[in-house]
């Protein structure tokens, strides 16, 4: 007999009045499957968990600590739907591969569309990965590790093999004939693509221009002659682009010889552009990965490096400090206030930084522009300086009652913030230019150029003028 499915009562308020979501895991839900799974009440936790949506039942399990979640899968062995394992961030899937097992997981991936199959096993540990392919079938071993032999992250680790392709032939009537018969359809698919015998994609026809037409006609007749088949080396940041610059909601994917292969659909995009996103804006902090799951000292590790990196740039900002460390002495002022410089620098070059790398993702600057970009962000990083200059003098001025000193603070702050504007458009730049990542670099040598110009230009004035 069928467990009856249970409600948690009210949980907008069992959660202290945070805002909770329309749709998904609630903190109630959560809490309530949490106390469950501590007093041992497995029937409970089922009745629960059943009714979520498999990424919230991910969801689920990521919030559990690494005890209440080998519980947890202990208790719903066998019950979870296969696509949990696609929505799970990577170090917790690895977890759960290795508590499952490998027949049990590799009797999920055969479950799985061909590329949500790829995604689960594409980021296992080798060892654990072999395990799992050898517990699959051949046959679907055998389209796996055809997935695997493309590059990581191109488009043949994104397509699924799962879709219709027709000849143009065809009428429209044996277009639905073999729909309605065919076993091995797509679970869902938007577009039906047409092929020349030579199996290469020739044009694609929408399924609801299908359902509009008469039955005699021609597919030929309708099929939508602009099309954009998809290299399977092509990487997957392009083709986030191809999908957002046309609108698309699926396209083919070809091999060298331009023979049709498999097909990207726009929910499989969606996830790159989300997951490109992060690893931008971890790698402009200097953050190799998001690692809320990694243990303790896989966290540490991971961000040492770059610390150690930013050490020797603030080791050179110091250095530049004790250049001037007579000037210093003789005017107690000039270290309260040279921080300031320094960190206004930072800050305008961080703003610029952020609109290159962005730019630059998106295919938005080129050498045609480039030049125009940088000149902008310079008069804009003038600009700024000659107000804040007016302003940081004024108040350093009144506050140390100098004029000098007002006039010192101004000059430094003005071209600082110019050297900012201009760094932080031509290091993403160049860095792109030698060919390396601008999100990974570019901050580091922004903060050491604006701490080095900055305390320069200001300690280097004051020497000047005021000593």
């Amino acid at each position: 007999m069928a467990e009856p499915s249970e409600t948690v009562a009210n949980p907008q308020t069992e959660s202290g009045g945070e805002a909770e979501p329309l749709y998904g895991l609630t903190t109630g839900v959560a809490r309530a499957t949490r106390e469950a799974l501590v007093a041992g009440d497995a029937a409970r936790v089922r009745r629960l968990v059943r009714p979520l949506h498999y990424s919230d039942q991910a969801d689920l399990i990521e919030r559990f600590n690494p005890a209440l979640r080998r519980g947890f899968i202990d208790v719903m062995r066998g019950q979870l739907d296969a696509e949990v394992l696609t929505e799970l961030d990577e170090s917790v899937r690895e977890e759960v591969v290795q508590q499952l097992g490998a027949a049990e997981t590799a009797a999920a991936v055969s479950e799985l569309d061909s590329d949500d199959a790829v995604h689960v096993l594409e980021d296992l540990d080798e060892e654990v990965q072999q395990q799992v392919l050898d517990a699959l079938p051949a046959e679907d071993r055998a389209l796996v590790e055809e997935y695997l032999s493309y590059p990581e992250d191109s488009a043949g680790r994104l397509m699924q093999r799962e879709l219709v392709a027709i000849p143009a032939y065809w009428t429209v009537g044996e277009t639905i004939d073999h729909m309605r018969e065919s076993t091995d359809l797509p679970e869902d698919f938007y577009d039906i693509i047409v092929v020349d015998p030579r199996h290469q994609p020739v044009g694609t026809i929408p399924l609801n221009r299908i359902m509009r037409t008469r039955r005699p006609v021609r597919v030929r007749q309708i099929t939508a002659g602009k099309m954009f088949p998809i290299p399977a080396v092509t990487d997957q940041e392009e083709v986030a682009r191809l999908f957002r610059q046309h609108d698309l909601v699926s396209a083919p994917v070809v091999d060298e010889g331009g023979r049709l292969v498999g097909i990207i659909t726009i929910d499989d995009v969606v996830d790159v552009i989300h997951e490109e996103a992060e690893e931008d804006l971890m790698l402009l902090a200097g953050v190799g990965e998001a690692d809320v799951y990694h243990a303790l000292m896989d966290t540490a590790r991971s961000r040492f490096s770059w610390l150690a990196v930013n050490l020797l740039t603030a080791i050179l900002a110091s250095v530049v400090i004790g250049l001037f460390e007579g000037t210093i002495k003789e005017i107690v002022a000039l270290a309260v206030l040279m921080p300031i410089v320094a960190s206004m620098g930072g800050n305008a070059g961080t703003q610029t930084l952020t609109v290159a790398v962005r730019a630059l993702a998106m295919r938005e600057l080129s050498r045609q522009n480039a030049w125009r970009f940088v000149f902008k962000e310079l008069f804009v990083g003038a600009i700024n300086g000659i107000l804040f200059a007016v302003l940081a003098g004024i108040c350093a001025g009144l506050w140390f009652q100098s004029v000098p000193l007002g006039g010192v603070i101004a000059s430094a702050m003005m071209v600082n913030l110019i050297v900012a504007g201009l760094s932080g458009t031509l290091i993403p730049l160049g860095l792109e230019r030698l060919g390396v990542d601008p999100a990974i670099a570019s901050s580091v040598f922004l903060t050491t150029v604006t701490d080095v110009i900055g305390f320069l230009a200001f300690l280097g004035l004051a020497t000047l003028f005021l000593v």
